[in-house]
């Protein structure tokens, strides 16, 4: 199980959440648009690849992409939290990447399956160290991916359809969260391909800016 330390804090992770439509350029770009309520899907926590791990490339795959989000760690459960309260339930927050293996997606869309094995593999849950949530107000922030010292995406949370605490309110009242959960928040425009031996900068400006390599398939 990770364990993610935020201040003197330590998390266990738990469910990790993840919206697939909260930004409006990102939903143009797959062809598609953001419906009334939020679009959830979930990973299991094997998945996470944490700060100093090499991001390795499922074998199974030919075409795996970069996601660029905003994670939240839950610390306090609860169920039907009301929006006005949501942020006081989380903990911190760092970057991930949702890494997606976007050829076995296609054909799960094709097919009418889960996006489990697209979503769900081993080191699909990429995430940085995090910070503690007193400091951020989740609205207003900045964030990007360099590839090879490239910009390829560039979020600015105003721009989500669904804030960081109408997420938590609408998860609240389908799931009961618990301390150690995640929900990583959407991805904005930009997503694509990555290879081995690329050099990936996820960098938050006046937070934290952390590197991962990718590598093969052992």
């Amino acid at each position: 199980m990770a364990i993610i330390n935020v201040g003197a804090q330590q998390y266990t992770v738990n469910n990790i959440f993840c919206v697939a439509r909260n930004y409006v350029a990102h939903a143009q770009e797959m062809g598609s648009h953001i419906a009334d309520e939020p679009m959830i899907f979930i990973k299991p926590n094997s998945a996470v690849l944490q700060s100093g791990q090499a991001i390795a490339l499922p074998a199974w795959s030919s075409e795996v992409h970069h996601e660029l989000e905003l994670v939240a760690l839950i610390g306090q459960g609860g169920k039907d939290i009301a929006e006005a309260d949501a942020l006081r339930h989380v903990a911190g927050y760092g970057l991930g990447l949702d890494l997606t293996a976007r050829d076995v997606q296609a054909a799960a869309k094709k097919a009418g399956n889960p996006w489990t094995l697209a979503k769900g593999f081993d080191g699909a849950a990429v995430l940085t160290q995090f910070v503690v949530a007193d400091a951020i107000d989740p609205t207003q922030q900045h964030f990007t991916l360099q590839i090879n010292q490239q910009l390829r995406q560039s979020a600015q949370t105003q721009d989500m359809a669904f804030p960081v605490a109408k997420l938590i309110a609408w998860l609240s009242s389908k799931f009961t969260l618990q301390p150690g959960d995640l929900i990583y928040t959407g991805t904005p425009e930009g997503v694509g391909p990555i290879v081995a031996g690329d050099e990936l900068c996820l960098e938050w400006p006046g937070v934290l800016c952390e590197k991962f390599t990718v590598c093969a398939a052992s």
